[in-house]
């Protein structure tokens, strides 16, 4: 679904001026909305952005090494809680968790030694192990949130020593050819935007290089498109099941370490870097390398996001996440989810759900239980929002809000009726007169 003409003339405005302003090469922002590109808005001529054009992603790579983590969680093959030694055997900072290491809370130094990694020829693996002492660890773990683009190169490290695969090899296999992420690649491939440096005074630019980062690639190596970086976006706020599942993208979309504890705004979880804007939250990631910026951002309740790239190393100004964020934001705000039409059921609820639904009271408080699908629907009259699916006789797990994972045993009377909820020690009566 295309956006709005007014919508898209206002998200064209925002554009075309921060090219302007910021004076990039190229800028090319498009709007993802239900697993596709609703709007694309490019502005500049060096080279003229299109679709089909590759810029660097940088640290939006991040994501993706985060999923092949989770990825190997969930089949078995590592815990998120082990130590990095039990995978790294010997490395002196092993006692770091994956977690921490995941979320930029283990207190990790942000860069590995020797010469900036993003503009210069990378180490293989061996070497970048080698080079880590324990002094790297600036503090102690969940002592703050610090950024540490090591701590992905020690993740793909991981992923490499547990599959005996290379990192490259296992983003192709899981995560890039089941999306069709075709022209999501390890190096550049034409046609692709030259990315730059704009001198501060007189508006010449200077050609960065582009260099293979050799084990720190899981950190920021990856170069896309607007079509492809559309797919990702889309994927992490609608999952692909057979990529991950969808309650573990949740998952990594829970907080690990606030940013600003002074006002919330930002913080990041297992991977994918977090945003508060108003009441609404945003997942995603930016990325930048020498001579490229992109952006990520997606609302996951309504499946809108925004994917924002740039030839030239920031933007005078404003920065591309700043540019991200405010087109999101207006295009939900200009554009409302349409609300679902109510359709009746097909067919009655099951015996074990009927017999649970109506009122049910507690603490003198009326609450209501109604029965979809293959769940239970519980909450405060009129607002019945936590869902409750059944594990066996009587008892039932909670998969949303305070109940979520806690569970409801249904209470029988010695004829058998249901007379009351016990959730989680909290019994619910069928009125407000009955004990307990």
């Amino acid at each position: 679904m295309s956006l709005l003409p007014d919508t898209a003339r206002r998200v064209d405005t925002l554009v075309t001026t921060a090219q302007a302003t910021g004076r990039a090469p190229s800028l090319l922002l498009g709007v993802v909305r239900d697993g596709a590109l609703a709007h694309l808005c490019g502005a500049g001529e060096h080279p003229r952005p299109d679709a089909d054009l590759q810029y660097r992603l940088g640290s939006i790579t991040k994501t993706m090494t985060a999923v092949l983590i989770m990825a190997e969680r969930d089949a078995g093959r590592l815990d998120l809680a082990d130590r990095l030694e039990q995978h790294l055997p010997g490395s002196p900072v092993g006692e770091l968790t994956l977690r921490q290491l995941l979320g930029h809370a283990s207190g990790l130094h942000r860069e590995p030694d020797g010469p900036w990694w993003e503009r210069t020829a990378g180490h293989d693996l061996d070497t970048l192990l080698a080079g880590l002492t324990p002094a790297k660890i600036a503090y102690p773990p969940h002592h703050a949130y610090h950024y540490s683009n090591l701590a992905y190169g020690l993740l793909g490290a991981v992923l490499e020593r547990t599959r005996g695969t290379g990192w490259a090899t296992l983003l192709r296999e899981r995560i890039l050819d089941p999306l069709a992420m075709t022209r999501t690649t390890y190096h550049p491939e034409e046609p692709y935007a030259r990315g730059y440096v704009v001198h501060p005074w007189h508006d010449t630019v200077r050609e960065e290089p582009r260099t293979d980062t050799g084990a720190m690639a899981p950190a920021g190596q990856l170069w896309s498109t607007a079509t492809d970086l559309a797919r990702w976006a889309s994927f992490l706020a609608d999952p692909v099941p057979g990529v991950l599942a969808p309650a573990t993208v949740t998952e990594m979309c829970n907080p690990v370490a606030l940013k600003d504890l002074d006002s919330w705004t930002g913080g990041h979880g297992l991977g994918v870097e977090l945003y508060r804007q108003g009441d609404r939250v945003y997942a995603g990631h930016g990325g930048s390398m020498p001579g490229y910026v992109a952006h990520l951002m997606v609302h996951r309740p309504t499946r809108t996001g925004v994917i924002a790239f740039a030839n030239s190393y920031g933007l005078r100004g404003t920065t591309l996440r700043g540019l991200s964020r405010t087109v999101l934001t207006d295009v939900l705000e200009a554009e409302p989810t349409p609300v679902a039409p109510w359709v009746p059921a097909t067919a009655p609820p099951r015996p074990e759900s009927a017999e649970l639904t109506g009122r049910w009271w507690w603490m003198g408080i009326e609450y209501e239980v109604r029965a979809t699908g293959e769940e239970l629907l519980a909450g405060p009259v009129g607002s019945a929002e936590l869902r409750f699916t059944r594990e066996g006789p009587d008892r039932w797990r909670g998969h949303s809000g305070e109940q979520h994972g806690e569970i409801l045993t249904v209470l029988r009377d010695p004829d058998g009726r249901p007379r009351a909820l016990d959730i989680g020690t909290f019994v619910f009566t069928r009125t407000p007169e009955e004990a307990p």
